[in-house]
C-alpha cells in the first residue's frame, strides 16, 4: 500500500493499492497519447508509473524547513540518509527529521536558507539527486494588486506593477519612442517590494502613450536569468500594447465601450463556429480593404470578386454561421522581418510559398496575453490602433448576430520556440515560478515550455485575467483554448467560474501535462470523462471522415463519408454524440471534420495526389458536411471548407533550413502553421463551377454548406440543437443490410438518408410519423425554406431509392 499525496496542502489521495495506482498511471499515459485536433500526435514523457512508484520530492516551505515526500516510506528517515547542498555544492546541515506519516517528512535545518536560491537534496543510499522546489512557498504567494501599467481614475498618476517573486530589485525605464535605447530613457525608477512578490511604483501624471520596459535583478543560479548575468531589458507580460517582439511595452489608458451580440449570448447547443486566421482570410482581399490593416479588412463590407460574388465580411455573414472563431490575435512571436528577408528574400521556393518577406505564423506562440497583435492594426498608424481595430471587428460581427470566439494559447509561450530560449518576460522574471521545469530547472514539454498553472496562484490569475480583458475591453464572447489538456483541471474550473455562464469555452483535451507528478494527480490532470470545459470530440471526427494521422487509402482512411463501411456503427454514435463522457449533455463534446493544423478536408477528399487543387471527390465531401451538420452537439467548421480550400501548394514533406539565427522548421501539408500561400483564402474560386472551367464546383459546394448551416439553425433544425442527453430512440436508425446505407429519423421530425456506395440504394419499410414530409436536400442541393419539391405523405415514403454517394433530407410539415 502506498499513500500518495497531492503537492498542495491538506489534500491526500487516500490509500491506493500499488497495482491500482500503476494501472491508473498507465491509463493516464494511454489517454494522453490520443490523437488531437490541433497538434500532431506526440509521445508523452516516459512512464508515469515509474515516477509514481519511486516518489522522491522536496519542497521549500520557509527558510528553515523543507517537506520531503518519498514512496520508500520509513526506509530512509535519518539525517545521515540525506545530503542537502546549495547550487555551488556547499553542504547545508540538517538539524533533525520529523516523520509525519509513512510518506512525508519534515526537515528542520541548522541554518537559515536563502529562500530565493536553489538547493538540491541527495538520498545517499541510491545517490538520487533532486531539486528542492519552491512549491511550498510559491503556492501561497497570491495577490490582488493590479499588475501592468495603470493610469489612476483621477488621471493624475500612473502605477507600474510587476510580479517577480525571487527578484532582489526591479528597475523601470520610461521612453518617449518605441525605438529609444536604454541610455536615452526619460526616467529610470526602482520599484518597491510592496508585498511578497509584488514590485510597484506610482509616478505622477497621466503617462498614457509613453513606452517602458524593465530590468529584473537577482542572484545567479540554476535557471535564473537576472540582469546581472543576462543583461537584457524585458517587456511587461501585462502590457496592453507591445511594439512587436522583442519590443517595448506602451502605457495605454482607454475606457472601452464594448458591444453585445445582436440576439444576446450564444448558447453552446446552438454553436456553429467558423475557425479562421485573420491574415489568411484577408491576404487576397482587394487592396482598398487591405490598406486598412487585417482587422479592418476582415469586416469591410461591399467587396466582391471578378465573378461579382460577395467576398470577405459579406461572404461570411451570408454563409449563415453564428460565431467566428479567430485563431490567435494576441501579440505573438515573429522573427524580425529584416533578418528574415536577408535569408529568404531571394529564395524561389519561399517566394512560391509566400514567406520570403516575413515570418508568417498562425500565432500559437503568444508573448503578451493582454496585447493585441500589432501587425493586425493599420500599418501607418501608431502602436495601439490595433486595439480599436479589433474592437471594431467585434462590433461588426456582433451587429450581424455573430459571436466572436478567440483562440488563446496560455499553455506555452513564444519564449521557447524553434529550439531557442528567449528572454522576453517570464523567462527573465522567474522561470521557476512561471513554467514547469525539471530538477535542473530546464523547461519541459513538447512545445518548448509549459506554463505552470497549478501551485502558482499568480499564473492562474494571469490566465483568467487575460480572458476577462478580452471580454471587458473588446466584448469577446468565448474562447477556444489551445492544448487545454496541459492546463490543470482546477485552473480551468476557476476560469469557467470567473467568466460566467454566458461565455463559451472549449478546447483540446489531448497532449497531457508533461510533469509526471502533476499528470498523476487526478485533481489536476483531466481528460474527456472529467473535462471542466467542452472538448473537441475526435472520436466523432474520425468516424465522419477518418483520423487526421492516417491518409494512404481512400476507402479506409476517409471515415464513413469517404466510403469506409466499417465505420457505420461509429458514425451512428458520432451523430448522437453517444459517448460515455457525454452522458450528461451532448454539449460536452464539440463535433468537427477538420481544423487548422491537420489535413484540409479538400486534400483528404482530393481526386488525385491528396491535392484538392487538382480536383475533389465532391459527392463524398458533401456527405461529410451533411453528417457533421445533422449531428447533436456544438459544431466548428474549418474556415474555407465550404469552398474546398486546399493546402495543395504546400509540399508533402517536412524540411528545415539552417540560418544565422537558428534552424527554421517547416512541417508540410498536414501542418502549414508557417506557410502563407497554402493557407490563403482563394476568393477567386467563389462563384466558380465546372461550366466556367474550374476543377471543382465551388459555388455548388458553398451553397450546400450554407444551406446545411441555415437549416441547422432554423426552426426546422431545432431537434439538432439540444443541451439535454438524448434517448436511444431520439435517432431512429434505418439499417439496411448493405452497410453503405444509413438512415435516421431525428425526433420524428427530420429524415436523413445516406448512401456512401457507388450504386443507388433502396431503403424499405420506412415508418414515418403521419403528416407530410418536405424534401429539402438531395445530395447536391438544399433548401429548407421552400424545399426541393412538393411535400410527400408519410405513406408514400415507405420505400425510397437514393442515388449513389448522396445524403438526402426530408422535414416533417
Amino acid at each position: 500500500m502506498l499513500q500518495f499525496f497531492s503537492r498542495r496542502p491538506n489534500i491526500k489521495i487516500g490509500l491506493i493499492d500499488m497495482t491500482d495506482l500503476i494501472k491508473a498511471a498507465l491509463l493516464v499515459l494511454c489517454v494522453s497519447a490520443c490523437n488531437d485536433a490541433g497538434e500532431q500526435a506526440l509521445e508523452v514523457p516516459e512512464s508515469t508509473s515509474e515516477d509514481v512508484r519511486n516518489i522522491f520530492r522536496a519542497e521549500l516551505n520557509t527558510p528553515n524547513d523543507i517537506t520531503v515526500y518519498q514512496s520508500l516510506g520509513r526506509s530512509y528517515t535519518r539525517v545521515d540518509d540525506f545530503l542537502l547542498t546549495d547550487a555551488d555544492g556547499r553542504a547545508v546541515p540538517i538539524a533533525e527529521i520529523t516523520v509525519l506519516d509513512q510518506a512525508t517528512m519534515q526537515f528542520r535545518l541548522r541554518e537559515t536558507l536563502d529562500h530565493r536560491a536553489v538547493y538540491f537534496l541527495t538520498r545517499q543510499a541510491d545517490k538520487r539527486r533532486i531539486r528542492v522546489r519552491f512549491d511550498g512557498w510559491f503556492r501561497h504567494l497570491n495577490s490582488a494588486h493590479p499588475l501592468g501599467a495603470n493610469v489612476s481614475k483621477q488621471m493624475d498618476s500612473t502605477e507600474f506593477s510587476l510580479f517577480a517573486p525571487r527578484a532582489e530589485r526591479v528597475q523601470l525605464y520610461l521612453y518617449n519612442a518605441p525605438d529609444s535605447a536604454p541610455v536615452d530613457a526619460l526616467q529610470s525608477v526602482s520599484l518597491k517590494n510592496v508585498e511578497p512578490g509584488i514590485w510597484s511604483t506610482i509616478l505622477p501624471g497621466n503617462l498614457h502613450g509613453f513606452y517602458y520596459d524593465y530590468t529584473i535583478h537577482g542572484q545567479n543560479g540554476p535557471g535564473a536569468a537576472f540582469y546581472e548575468t543576462h543583461p537584457v531589458h524585458i517587456s511587461d507580460p501585462y502590457a496592453r500594447i507591445n511594439v512587436g517582439v522583442p519590443g517595448k511595452s506602451r502605457v495605454w489608458h482607454e475606457v472601452p465601450n464594448v458591444s453585445q451580440r445582436e440576439g444576446g449570448p450564444l448558447r453552446m447547443e446552438n454553436l456553429v463556429a467558423y475557425e479562421v486566421h485573420v491574415q489568411d482570410f484577408t491576404d487576397l482581399l482587394p487592396k482598398q480593404a487591405q490598406s486598412q490593416g487585417p482587422f479592418r479588412a476582415m469586416v469591410t463590407s461591399g467587396l466582391s470578386n471578378t465573378e461579382g460574388r460577395p467576398i470577405g465580411f459579406d461572404y461570411l455573414v451570408g454563409l449563415g454561421i453564428n460565431a467566428v472563431h479567430l485563431m490567435p490575435v494576441q501579440e505573438y512571436l515573429h522573427h524580425p522581418d529584416a533578418d528574415w528577408k536577408t535569408v529568404f528574400g531571394d529564395d524561389p521556393r519561399m517566394q512560391d510559398l509566400g514567406i520570403h518577406n516575413e515570418n508568417y505564423q498562425w500565432g500559437y506562440r503568444t508573448t503578451h496575453a493582454f496585447a493585441i497583435e500589432s501587425r493586425y492594426g493599420h500599418p501607418d498608424k501608431e502602436p495601439g490602433n490595433e486595439r480599436a481595430a479589433f474592437r471594431a471587428l467585434v462590433d461588426a460581427f456582433h451587429a450581424k448576430g455573430i459571436a466572436v470566439i478567440v483562440d488563446i494559447v496560455p499553455n506555452h509561450t513564444g519564449e521557447n520556440m524553434d529550439g531557442r530560449e528567449r528572454l522576453i518576460n517570464f523567462n527573465a522574471i522567474d522561470k521557476a515560478y512561471y513554467y514547469r521545469t525539471d530538477d535542473d530547472l530546464n523547461h519541459i514539454g513538447p512545445f518548448g515550455n509549459e506554463v505552470k498553472t497549478e501551485d502558482r496562484p499568480m499564473v492562474r490569475r494571469w490566465l483568467i485575467e487575460q480572458c476577462l480583458s478580452l471580454i471587458n475591453d473588446f466584448g469577446v464572447d468565448g474562447f477556444r483554448i489551445d492544448l487545454a489538456g496541459q492546463i490543470d483541471q482546477e485552473t480551468l474550473t476557476a476560469l469557467r467560474s470567473a467568466v460566467g455562464p454566458d461565455i463559451l469555452i472549449y478546447g483540446e483535451p489531448w497532449i497531457a501535462i508533461s510533469d509526471p507528478y502533476v499528470r498523476s494527480d487526478p485533481t489536476l490532470s483531466w481528460y474527456k470523462e472529467d473535462a471542466p470545459i467542452t472538448f473537441f470530440q475526435d472520436d466523432a471526427r474520425d468516424a465522419f471522415k477518418g483520423s487526421p494521422f492516417e491518409l494512404s487509402d481512400k476507402r479506409r482512411d476517409r471515415g464513413y463519408a469517404g466510403g469506409n463501411t466499417d465505420q457505420r456503427s461509429a458514425v451512428m454514435q458520432a451523430l448522437l454524440n453517444d459517448y460515455p463522457e457525454e452522458s450528461e449533455s451532448p454539449n460536452r463534446g464539440l463535433n468537427y471534420l477538420d481544423i487548422h493544423d491537420n489535413w484540409a478536408l479538400a486534400d483528404r477528399f482530393a481526386s488525385s495526389d491528396w491535392n484538392g487543387l487538382k480536383g475533389i471527390d465532391e459527392a463524398h465531401y458533401r456527405i461529410a458536411a451533411g453528417l457533421l451538420l445533422t449531428s447533436l452537439g456544438p459544431v466548428v467548421i474549418h474556415g474555407g471548407a465550404e469552398i474546398m480550400r486546399s493546402k495543395g501548394l504546400a509540399p508533402m514533406q517536412e524540411w528545415h533550413v539552417e540560418t544565422e539565427f537558428g534552424d527554421i522548421y517547416f512541417k508540410g501539408r498536414d501542418d502549414t502553421y508557417n506557410l502563407r500561400a497554402p493557407n490563403q483564402f482563394r476568393w477567386d474560386t467563389v462563384g466558380l463551377s465546372r461550366q466556367s472551367g474550374a476543377v471543382a464546383d465551388y459555388q455548388a459546394m458553398q451553397d450546400w454548406w450554407s444551406g446545411l448551416i441555415k437549416f441547422r439553425l432554423s426552426e426546422a433544425g431545432a431537434p439538432l440543437r439540444r443541451s439535454e442527453p438524448a434517448s436511444d430512440a431520439y435517432y431512429d436508425w434505418l439499417l439496411p443490410d448493405d452497410p453503405s446505407l444509413l438512415g435516421y429519423i431525428i425526433d420524428e421530425r427530420i429524415l436523413v438518408l445516406v448512401n456512401i456506395g457507388a450504386k443507388a440504394g433502396m431503403f424499405k419499410d420506412i415508418h414515418l410519423p403521419s403528416d407530410n414530409w418536405l424534401p429539402i436536400a438531395d445530395g447536391r442541393r438544399i433548401n429548407h425554406e421552400s424545399g426541393l419539391g412538393s411535400p410527400v405523405s408519410a405513406s408514400d415514403l415507405n420505400d425510397i431509392r437514393v442515388p449513389a454517394a448522396s445524403l438526402s433530407i426530408w422535414v416533417r410539415q
